[in-house]
């Protein structure tokens, strides 16, 4: 089989971890991973002792040479790595519930990657994985990094921005939730169904659908648009519904996240009323994380659970690891992962990351050109892509006015004013965690 592969992933104590395991074991024939080193650091030890153990279970009863080493020494981890991913959140899920909650205070949606949260989230993580780049530089040059830790839009921009990181694909499970709820509106197995995607981390489009390559996007919109049938959705995010004749003006399939920009209201009604009654996201996940780990202790358990679907990130650590092997194997598939521009939209600077149909190869995603996104949707990307630009320069510099512009211009934001004060208490907040702001040193971060 040739060389085993070394696999680094920080973060390794994430409730995610068991989904990247089993996506190791299902392709261990393709793809030789001899280790996997998993990474956090004291705060986090227990729960990486608790998914290392149900990692070695799982690795065992599958009968597949995969040694699971566990560590807080995240040099040693990347020494010699062929392929690094991150999943790790700053401040954790303490961090996300105020990402959430402050944001309501002002009538603003409050949410993990979009808005203000969206923004903090951001100023939060992207020094964190400069940092990481700067060891992965040192210690295994020639390494890919796959970056699935979110805002994962605005972290690939800040990469390819402000490193000379050439090997990062940002992923992603939003296009795949898109294609299983497509495929499951029209009755059929996803994999007959193909999504042509375009546009950026939580704000893509399927422009065309095709099913055994026949274009059927009229009809899929017809039946996400009929009132009885439920929506492409997620786990994380209400459902609820979409004016019928909008979608059909549309003419393009949204993702999940569209609801917080073409449904604001509605969303931030939810939202309020979720935070008075059963607790915002980041608080019902956080009880969801302590039934998770009481399964994880479990010591017959020696499979993923299917209750770690409820989490919101299906998909994930197995797209992951599809992608990995697809770079391995130079499969030369079609993934929508994000990556740098180079043209694929015509709208989009060419150095700028995008989300996008990719071909996968052993040299890296090589973008499927789409030409000009549709007028109707063309403004919002931009718009977006404006923000996370502005709020990587912001989360690089340190630099308060940049960072009140980003705050700003996000179209969830509804003036200056209201920014400024969600600025200055957001970072008041959160301010063991965004040293640049505050002339400090950086504190050891929390990974989930």
């Amino acid at each position: 089989m040739g060389k085993r592969l070394k696999m680094a992933t920080i973060g390794g104590g994430s409730s995610y971890t068991p989904e990247l395991v089993e996506g190791l074991i299902k392709r261990y024939h393709e793809l030789p991973v001899g280790e996997l080193w998993l990474v956090d650091i004291p705060e986090g030890k227990e729960k990486l002792e608790i998914v290392g153990a149900l990692a070695k279970r799982m690795v065992e009863k599958a009968g597949v040479p995969i040694e699971i080493h566990l560590t807080l020494d995240r040099r040693r981890a990347l020494e010699g790595a062929d392929f690094v991913t991150t999943q790790f959140r700053v401040g954790g899920l303490e961090a996300r519930a105020k990402d959430e909650r402050i944001p309501l205070k002002y009538g603003v949606i409050g949410q993990e990657t979009n808005g203000p949260g969206g923004l903090f989230k951001g100023l939060r993580t992207i020094p964190v994985i400069l940092d990481i780049i700067r060891d992965m530089e040192e210690l295994c040059p020639d390494a890919w990094l796959i970056n699935f830790t979110n805002p994962a839009g605005m972290v690939t921009e800040a990469v390819l921005r402000y490193t000379k990181q050439e090997k990062v694909v940002g992923l992603c499970n939003v296009p795949i939730g898109m294609r299983m709820g497509v495929a499951k509106l029209l009755g059929v197995d996803a994999d007959r169904v193909h999504i042509d995607f375009a546009g950026l981390n939580h704000m893509v489009f399927g422009l065309h659908v095709y099913l055994d390559g026949v274009r059927v996007t009229e009809k899929v919109i017809d039946l996400l648009a009929h009132p009885d049938r439920s929506g492409v959705t997620m786990k994380n995010i209400v459902d609820l519904g979409w004016e019928p004749d909008f979608l059909k003006g549309l003419k393009v399939l949204p993702c999940p996240y569209h609801r917080y920009y073409y449904q604001t209201d509605k969303m931030l009604a939810e939202e309020l009323e979720a935070a008075k009654t059963k607790g915002t996201r980041a608080e019902v996940v956080q009880q969801l994380e302590k039934e998770l780990f009481e399964l994880y202790k479990d010591p017959n358990l020696a499979i993923k659970p299917p209750q770690l679907e409820q989490r919101g990130g299906a998909y994930y650590s197995d797209a992951a690891c599809s992608l990995i092997s697809s770079i391995y194997n130079d499969k030369r598939d079609i993934q929508p992962v994000n990556t740098r521009n180079n043209g694929a939209i015509a709208s989009i600077p060419p150095e700028s990351a995008v989300e996008v149909n990719c071909v996968i190869t052993k040299d890296g995603p090589k973008p499927i050109a789409v030409g000009d996104l549709p007028v109707a949707v063309r403004g919002l990307v931009q718009q977006i892509k404006s923000f996370e630009r502005v709020a990587a320069e912001a989360a690089v510099t340190g630099d308060y006015q940049t960072a009140l512009v980003a705050m700003t211009i996000n179209p969830l934001v509804p003036s200056d004013t209201i920014a400024k004060q969600m600025l200055d208490e957001m970072l008041e907040a959160h301010k063991e965690h965004l040293p640049q702001f505050f002339n400090f040193p950086p504190k050891e971060v929390s990974y989930f």
